[in-house]
Formats: C-alpha cells, sequence, structure tokens
C-alpha cells in the first residue's frame, strides 16, 4: 500500500509514517516544515519505500502528482497550536482551508481514499458534553481571534463532506482531542509538553487563566490505531468520528499530576488570557469527546490513561534535556502500552 501523509514530519503525523513504515508500506511524507521537524522523521530515512517532500499542501503542482501516486491520503498539514493560531491568523486560515480543498480536489481526480484530520475546537462554546459529532456547534464571534481556527477546521469539514455527497469521494473526517506523546513540540503552546519541560527543570509552571478549564488528553499510538482502521473500515466513508479519552481533568490538577509525577517543586503561576495573548482571545471552558461512534464501528478503547500519557511525555523530555525526575519511593511507574496501528489494505 501506498500512503501519502501531509503534514507528516509533524508530531502526530511522524507516529503515523513510522507505523505505516514498520507495516512495510511506502510512505510519502509532504511537509513544509513550518511546525514540523525532519528530526521527526530521521530515523525513517533510508527505510524501503520512504520518502520526504519539503514543500506546502497549498500548491496544486506539489500535491498532485503525490496522491497520483498514493492509494490513501492521510491529510494532516494544518496551522497548529494556540500560540501561533493567535499570532498568525491569516496563515492559519489560509493554510488550513486551502490546503485541505488542494487535497481534495486531487483525491477526488484520481478515486484516492481520503482521511482528514480535524480538531475538538470546532465544538466552540457547546454546553451539551460529552460533545458527540451531531451536536449543535456554537463558535465566537470574528473578533475573537481563536474561532477563526475553529472555523477554518469546521470549513475542512463541510467541504470534506460535500466531495463525499456531490462525488462519491471516500473521505472521513476526525476530530482530535489533545493528542500527547513523545515528539510533540512545546513551541506553539501545546500545554503538556511545556508543564513537564518547566516541571523537569523546577521552574514556575504559568497557567493561562484560573486553570479551571478542563481537557482530556489522549495517547498519540490510540490516534494512530483509530486512523488507520478508519481508513480501512467502507463504513467510514462520508463519516466524522471523534478520537479522544473521556478521562477528563482541570488545567490546574494536570500541572499538579505533572509535579507529583516529576518529583518536582515547581510553583503553579496563573496568568490571565488578556496577558498571555491578547484581549481578543476567548478559552473553552470544557472539552471532552463522545467517542461512542468510534466505539460502535471499530470497537475503539483508549489503551493508555493520563498517567501513562504523562509518563511518556517526561521519558521523552527528560531525555532530550537531560533532566530527569527527582527519585521518590512512592511513585510507581506506569506502563505505556504498545501502540501497534492496526494493518491498513486500502
Amino acid at each position: 500500500m501506498r500512503a501519502l501523509i501531509t503534514g507528516g514530519a509533524g508530531f502526530i503525523g511522524s507516529h503515523l509514517a513510522e507505523t505505516l513504515v514498520l507495516q512495510g508500506h511506502h510512505v510519502t511524507v509532504l511537509d513544509d516544515l513550518s511546525t514540523g521537524r525532519l528530526e521527526n522523521i530521521a530515523h525513517l530515512a533510508g527505510a524501503p519505500g520512504f520518502r520526504c517532500i519539503v514543500d506546502t499542501v497549498t500548491s496544486e503542482s506539489a500535491v498532485e502528482p503525490l496522491v497520483d501516486h498514493a492509494d490513501v491520503v492521510f491529510h494532516l498539514a494544518a496551522a497548529v497550536g494556540v500560540k501561533l493560531v493567535v499570532e498568525r491568523p491569516i496563515h492559519t486560515i489560509h493554510t488550513n482551508i486551502n490546503g485541505t480543498e488542494t487535497v481534495l480536489k486531487a483525491a477526488n481526480r484520481f478515486g484516492r481514499r481520503v482521511l482528514i484530520a480535524s480538531t475538538s475546537e470546532v465544538y466552540g462554546k457547546g454546553h451539551a458534553l460529552p460533545f458527540r459529532e451531531d451536536a449543535d456547534l456554537v463558535l465566537g464571534p470574528p473578533d475573537k481571534i481563536r474561532w477563526g481556527y475553529a472555523t477554518s477546521k469546521l470549513m475542512d469539514e463541510f467541504l470534506a463532506m460535500a466531495y463525499a455527497r456531490e462525488h462519491d469521494l471516500r473521505v472521513s473526517v476526525v476530530r482530535l482531542f489533545n493528542t500527547v506523546g513523545p515528539r510533540q513540540s512545546s513551541r506553539y503552546g501545546m500545554v503538556l509538553p511545556n508543564f513537564v519541560k518547566w516541571a523537569l527543570a523546577g521552574q514556575p509552571i504559568t497557567i493561562h487563566g484560573d486553570g479551571s478549564q478542563t481537557r482530556s488528553f489522549t495517547w498519540v499510538g490510540d490516534v494512530v490505531w483509530a486512523m488507520t482502521a478508519l481508513v480501512n473500515e467502507p463504513r467510514a466513508a462520508g463519516q466524522v468520528f471523534n478520537i479522544g479519552n473521556g478521562e477528563e481533568i482541570s488545567i490546574r490538577d494536570l500541572a499538579r499530576r505533572v509535579c507529583d509525577l516529576t518529583g518536582s517543586e515547581s510553583q503553579l503561576v496563573y496568568t490571565p488570557y488578556e496577558q498571555a495573548f491578547d484581549s481578543s482571545f476567548e478559552d473553552m471552558p470544557r472539552r471532552v469527546p463522545d467517542i461512542s461512534r468510534l466505539r460502535r464501528l471499530l470497537g475503539y478503547e483508549p489503551r493508555v490513561q493520563l498517567n501513562g500519557i504523562i509518563e511518556s511525555v517526561i521519558r521523552y523530555w527528560g531525555d532530550q534535556s537531560g533532566m530527569r525526575r527527582k527519585p521518590t519511593t512512592a511513585r510507581r511507574r506506569t506502563p505505556v502500552a504498545s501502540y501497534a496501528a492496526a494493518p491498513v489494505s486500502v
């Protein structure tokens, strides 16, 4: 099988590429390296059938021949991270919408199976929790820059469903809920890598707002498993799926959990949103997925829970920085399950 992964040098994309290469598939990565890193896929260089193309997903001349050569397209390329979204809103909207349209046009032309990565941000200010794929979506006003990202990803979904309806394109959409694990960059405001790095260094842990906002964190291996299984399931075409973990935690309690698991004495520091970003920023108070649709179709169950996820991130950043957690006899290491993905045969 020949797979194209846009954004394949990024955090999730590199794990997906690694899994498919290990399964013996031919994998092409397309990435402009704006947020992705060649270091994430350096260990795949030289693997049979693996190649990396440095170009932008908004370029039809770059995308079309790669889609033509592929059997399945995983479209993960996007502007990511709260910090980037706030600082570069035009780039965010342009990259997300135009990139997705370019991929869908090429996939439709060559009749390729496609999976589009969207985000839990599209649920916006919805209060009916946990969030279901068929729920009404409640977004904020256009002067709140955060919602431009959510709107661009929602437009990606509408485009995907329009291609499925008008052209019978075999396309599925996944809404990802705070995917975390090794290789996730702390550069663009990703919360868990930042908390772990600060805790290992004994630095203050900065929390935006009062820390009462809640999230549910998903192990990257569970996300890779679900995505590879979905492209192999004909009934998934034309549908939207949440991929997440139902374990909910406040950001304040997440910081405390990180301190406990690292043995850190870092202090928690609270910064108002308008100081961390600007007055146009608005946050989601809660974000919890309903994963019953994915469970019914694939038998999906998250295999790694929050402590195991945090432990994996601690080990990764400890290796990267040379810093280690403080020893304690009270702490037990939480094993992280293997995340071999579902075999892909599209």
